[in-house]
């Protein structure tokens, strides 16, 4: 079984490239999500996070405050590499046994976000990474999460660049405007299918 990475940064199409692939069949671990889950549910992670930062991370429902933890992390790189100690070791363990889980597919998917900044790139076998121009990515991240211009700046200065996910990546998927993006989701699909590990 062939593992792939898919990355990007944030407001670049990510997940839009995995809806085709899971329509195609194939397994997507979706990092940002499993992550999310970590913090709200896993006792040991919610209790990490709570001595490191502080009880009021989280609400009085047990879930993170995530607008609260985004304020303190993405002003401080040191906060954002002790919340990561947290929850990446925990991601990588959950997309193990979930390979374990899907092993008959011809390949599987790791969407995330951090890929290269995290290090996990290196436990896969292929990367894939979407390039949008940089003010596409600022209007729909503007618009998905309702957060203003400077936040989105903000977070893209916590994700290495365009030119260095490219340089890293084994594909590159261009999703701008002019640009079909489905024939380069088809013709990546037929390589990784006939891709041996």
């Amino acid at each position: 079984m062939l593992k792939v990475g898919i990355t990007g940064g944030i407001g670049s199409g990510k997940s839009t490239i995995c809806r085709i692939l899971e329509n195609l069949g194939v397994p997507i671990f979706n990092s940002d999500k499993v992550g999310r889950q970590i913090l709200d549910e896993d006792y040991q992670a919610k209790k990490e996070v709570v001595r490191v930062f502080d009880a009021d991370m989280y609400k009085s429902n047990g879930e993170l405050d995530r607008e609260r933890m985004a304020s303190v992390v993405f002003n401080d790189p040191r906060a954002l590499n002790r919340l990561n100690a947290i929850v990446h070791p925990r991601v990588k363990e959950a997309f193990e046994q979930w390979c374990q889980e899907n092993q008959d597919a011809t390949y599987v998917v790791k969407e995330a976000a951090v890929l290269f900044e995290s290090g996990s790139y290196h436990d896969l076998d292929k990367v894939v990474t979407v390039f949008a121009p940089q003010e596409d990515r600022i209007k729909r991240v503007m618009k998905r999460d309702n957060v203003g211009v400077e936040k989105v700046r903000k977070r893209m200065t916590f994700q290495y660049t365009d030119e260095e996910r490219n340089e890293l990546a084994d594909f590159i998927l261009m999703n701008e405007e002019g640009v079909d993006l489905l024939p380069q989701v088809m013709e990546l699909h037929e390589i990784l299918l006939n891709e041996k590990k």
